[in-house]
């Protein structure tokens, strides 16, 4: 059943509130109810009132960020690495919201719970053409699970509730409420104020399709797993899964947090030709899949380019993503959380446990592994070594650190060289794929987890999209270190333009100076030029940000080493191209190489 303001007046229990309210009192009584332990805006003429009431809130902390896309990626965070909690937004309308939309957008298409709530302009007017007057129900309903615009007092709180209900049931998501500038500061009647139910159970999965699921993997000769976001909170039950059945587990980029690396299973990121030798080799042969949580988008899949067996057990919240992209010989739509403990249950009571497959399987994966670390280690250069970095700062990060990347070609090194072993300690921008996500996040990851160890990974030009959001973190005492990749280009387009095009248009940045950065944010700055000082500099920079202060860390990396996944999905992409195409492209390429 849908949640509606109109269906929780009508069911829910109430509390009478005597007298008169303003809709920001009433808005912040809401949110108090709800699990929203910070919010993230700008104040302005629109929503004054509703700050001023966050301002008394107890449990509430009202962060000013210096732009509301920072603001969106901040509480992004908050429930991508906490227990329940949702990030919540509180901006104003218009600029606040178009400025917002990145962060929005990216947590949409990533299924990333958001209440975002937002002012408007005045209902009561006579006059049009009000400042911000835009119709905010269009603007935002693309990236939006649902929207309302809230005009009366007695809707305040029912709609925030419902909101919240729609944000985190069946596929999670954005929400957007508009509170009208004079519903939030003048007062009205409340009416009987509806007490905060949680929401309901999801609907159990179908017994039938659990045990169809166990029968098909359990009789398979090489079975595999495929595990993303969507399996975040059931890693044990997919790791006993993996072991009964003696499988290899890959994941997608968000799924890192899904399944711990430090698995004798565990492969990797995708297993396509743009995966690394680990996960290529174990799915080579694979002739039954269970994935987990898992959409089978562009990324993951390098760029469609895997080798799906028609023995597919697919489970995913959304019905509209199974047989979407890959048809599935067993298709459950349903919550994880209660269908992955079901099917480890129905393959115990089969007595499921391939041990010697496993021990093959485990044995192959570590050869693997081990010759990509020394052929990645055996690269030399005058700058850092991307392998030996990660390796070092695994060493010095607590299990339980969140480590937050951005969009760039560092995304793809930091998911084959960086191993991720806890649930929920690795978040990214995915399906948005939304450059300048890295520093607002980590610092909302680290207002979310303020015990926790909390590193970011950003590339330079992603870097200098939301830099200055350092400013809240030194406002704040938010200690992170930002270890920028500096290489003085969009490394992952230049390297994909290299190749058609020998070529590098407008993907150069020139010249930056991060101290300059730290310096007008108020953050340390360490520099990191050679693999000598990969060491002493992350010592320092975790040193330092354990004390309260944010770093910036200049990291002088060595790109010239590609990827698996960047040259995987090119080759890929051009063996889809008309064979016209191809030989045009690839006769360019060749000729501007001879020309220069």
């Amino acid at each position: 059943m849908t949640i509606t303001p109109e269906s929780i007046r009508a069911d829910w229990p109430t509390t009478k509130i005597s007298g008169r309210r303003s809709g920001a009192w009433l808005v912040r009584y809401a949110l108090e109810q709800l699990p929203v332990s910070h919010t993230f805006g700008i104040p302005g003429v629109h929503n004054t009132e509703l700050y001023d009431e966050l301002n008394k809130s107890e449990r509430i902390d009202p962060v000013l960020v210096t732009h509301e896309g920072g603001g969106a990626f901040m509480a992004d965070a908050i429930s991508r690495t906490s227990d329940g909690r949702i990030g919540c937004m509180v901006i104003v309308p218009a600029a606040g919201a178009t400025h917002a939309m990145s962060g929005i957008g990216e947590a949409y298409l990533d299924g990333i719970p958001l209440l975002v709530i937002s002012g408007g302009t005045s209902t009561d007017s006579p006059f049009g053409y009000q400042l911000h007057e835009l119709d905010q129900m269009q603007l935002v309903q693309a990236v939006t699970k649902a929207r309302w615009r809230v005009e009366r007092h007695e809707d305040v709180v029912p709609t925030i509730f419902a909101a919240y209900h729609t944000a985190v049931s069946g596929v999670p998501g954005p929400v957007f409420v508009e509170l009208p500038y004079n519903v939030q500061l003048f007062q009205g009647p409340p009416g009987d104020v509806p007490q905060f139910q949680p929401p309901a159970p999801a609907p159990q999965p179908d017994t039938a399709l659990i045990e169809q699921a166990a029968d098909l993997l359990a009789t398979a000769n090489a079975p595999g797993l495929f595990v993303g976001w969507g399996a975040v909170d059931v890693a044990e039950d997919v790791a006993r899964i993996a072991e009964m059945l003696g499988a290899p587990v890959s994941t997608t980029l968000q799924g890192l947090s899904a399944f711990p690396a430090d698995h004798p299973l565990h492969t990797g990121m995708g297993f396509s030709a743009a995966a690394v030798p680990a996960a290529r080799n174990a799915f080579q042969d694979v002739d039954a899949l269970l994935a987990i949580g898992v959409r089978f988008g562009e990324i993951p899949t390098g760029s469609y380019g895997v080798r799906v067996p028609e023995n597919l057990v697919h489970i995913d919240i959304d019905p509209a993503v199974l047989n979407r992209n890959y048809p599935a010989a067993v298709a459950i739509a349903a919550d994880s959380r209660d269908a992955v403990p079901a099917l480890r249950r129905a393959l115990e009571a089969r007595g499921v446990n391939h041990a010697d497959r496993r021990e093959r399987v485990a044995t192959r994966i570590a050869t693997d592994k081990d010759a990509w670390r020394t052929e990645w280690f055996a690269h030399k250069s005058d700058r850092v070594n991307p392998a030996r970095f990660f390796t070092a700062l695994r060493e010095r990060l607590d299990r339980d650190a969140i480590t937050v990347v951005d969009d760039g070609n560092h995304t793809f090194l930091a998911a084959e060289q960086f191993p991720v072993l806890q649930p929920r300690t690795f978040i990214s921008p995915t399906d948005f794929n939304c450059m300048g996500y890295c520093v607002p996040a980590a610092i909302g990851a680290k207002l979310a987890n303020p015990e926790r160890q909390v590193a970011a990974i950003v590339g330079d030009g992603a870097f200098l999209m939301t830099c200055m959001e350092i400013v809240t973190a030194s406002t704040r005492g938010v200690g992170v270190p930002f270890f920028v990749f500096y290489d003085g280009e969009l490394s992952q387009i230049s390297q994909g333009q290299e190749i058609p095009y020998n070529r590098k248009t407008c993907t150069v940045l020139g010249e930056i100076r991060l101290e300059g950065a730290a310096l007008a944010t108020g953050a340390h700055y360490v520099e990191i030029r050679n693999d000598d000082e990969i060491a002493d500099g992350i010592d320092t920079a975790l040193a330092i940000s354990a004390k309260g202060q944010p770093v910036v860390v200049d990291v002088r990396i060595d790109y010239s080493k590609r990827t698996a996944f960047t040259q995987g999905v090119v080759k890929t992409v051009l063996k889809r191209f008309p064979l016209g195409d191809k030989f045009r492209f690839v006769g360019r390429a060749l000729w501007r190489k001879v020309t220069g």
